[in-house]
C-alpha cells in the first residue's frame, strides 16, 4: 500500500468515525423518515381501568362503566368519530375484510382531535344501562338502553342461545376517520365491543 492509497483508507476510516461520533446531535437537526405504518388504536377497557372485568351478567336496572380510548398513530393529528351500537347475536357486525361498517344505527356517539405520536389518545368513560327488557317463550327483546345518561329505544330480539344457555347481546363501537379530500368521515375498519349476558 502506497501512502496515497494509505491516506485514503485514513481518511475515509475518520469521517467513518466523525459520522458516528455527531449521529445523536444529527438526530436532533436533521428529521430522519420515520416508519411508514399508519394505523390507529381502539379500545374498551373495564371499570378498573384494565382490559378485564368487563360488565358481562347484566342486572335490568343497574348501570354499568366501561372506558372507550382511541390512539393516534397516523402521522398528523387526525379527527376522529366512535360510534356506539347495540345488536344481537345474529345482527352482522362491520366487515374487516371489506372495511365496511356495520348497517345498524348508532345510538351514540364521541367527535375528536388526537395528535399524533407518543402521547396522542383520547379516553373518556362510557356508562350503559339496560332499562326495559321483555320475555316471550324462547326470546327476549330489550326495548330501551341508556348510554351516559340519555335512553334509546332499541327494540332489539334476542332467541335463546341452547350452544351457551343465555340470551346474548354486544355493544360494540366502531372507529371512523376524516379525510380531508372527501371532506366526510370514513370507516377506519376499527371495532371492538364487549358481550353482554341478558338471562336473568
Amino acid at each position: 500500500m502506497n501512502l496515497e492509497e494509505y491516506r485514503t483508507v485514513f481518511a475515509a476510516g475518520s469521517l467513518v468515525l466523525i459520522l458516528i461520533a455527531a449521529a445523536p446531535t444529527l438526530g436532533l437537526i436533521v428529521p430522519f423518515p420515520r416508519g411508514t405504518e399508519r394505523f390507529s388504536e381502539l379500545w374498551v377497557l373495564g371499570p378498573n381501568h384494565m382490559a378485564e372485568d368487563y360488565p358481562f351478567n347484566i342486572i335490568f336496572n343497574e348501570t354499568y362503566r366501561v372506558s372507550v380510548g382511541v390512539g393516534n398513530h397516523m402521522g398528523s393529528s387526525s379527527y376522529y368519530l366512535v360510534y356506539v351500537k347495540f345488536r344481537n347475536q345474529t345482527q352482522p357486525l362491520p366487515d374487516a375484510v371489506t372495511s365496511e361498517p356495520s348497517p345498524l344505527a348508532p345510538l351514540f356517539e364521541y367527535r375528536f382531535f388526537v395528535a399524533d405520536g407518543d402521547g396522542g389518545t383520547w379516553e373518556t368513560p362510557l356508562t350503559f344501562g339496560i332499562l326495559k327488557v321483555s320475555h316471550y317463550n324462547k326470546s327476549v327483546s330489550v326495548g330501551r338502553i341508556l348510554i351516559n345518561d340519555v335512553v334509546f329505544l332499541v327494540d332489539t330480539p334476542a332467541s335463546w342461545d341452547s350452544k351457551y344457555n343465555g340470551f346474548y347481546y354486544q355493544l360494540f363501537f366502531e372507529l371512523w376517520l376524516y379525510n380531508t379530500t372527501s371532506q366526510s368521515f370514513h370507516h377506519h375498519n376499527r371495532f371492538v365491543g364487549i358481550w353482554l349476558n341478558m338471562t336473568s
